[in-house]
């Protein structure tokens, strides 16, 4: 009986790390259009930008009431529309500075979950993309 419930442990235990439990979203990314005018986080503040420029602006998802200013998330892309335009490996980490549905600069596309910074979205999917399909973690 000991061996059968050490064998189902040993089981479980490789299952979790064959599988990585996740605790992961999936959502929609879009990307800036120039300029970049912030104003719902931080207004003008341009010091509360990662000097990176790896930053990005919620949308009403993950908005929460303005709690989500300061977020920082790890984000990759997962897929899109047109096939090889994630950029495979690569995730980033991003603050959240404003909110998209009130920002003066408007994305790529609308209702996506994040509206990444230039350089932040091209630093995992190719830049002329209009959005792309993510998975992101707090």
């Amino acid at each position: 009986m000991a061996k059968l419930q050490l064998f189902f442990q040993s089981l479980i235990v490789i299952l979790a790390v064959l599988f990585h439990l996740s605790h992961a979203d999936v959502g929609t990314a879009a990307r800036y259009r120039t300029p970049y005018l912030p104003t719902a986080c931080y207004g003008n503040d341009a010091g509360q930008f990662p000097s990176s420029n790896l930053f990005a602006s919620a949308g009403e998802g993950i908005w929460d009431n303005g709690a989500a200013c300061g977020r920082q998330y790890l984000v990759r892309c997962i897929s899109a529309a047109q096939p090889r335009t994630c950029i495979p490996g690569e995730t980033i980490q991003i603050k959240i500075v404003d909110r998209a549905l009130s920002s003066v600069s408007r994305p790529s596309q609308p209702g996506a979950t994040m509206v990444l910074s230039k350089t932040a979205f091209g630093m995992i999917a190719k830049p002329t993309a209009p959005a792309i399909n993510i998975e992101f973690t707090q």
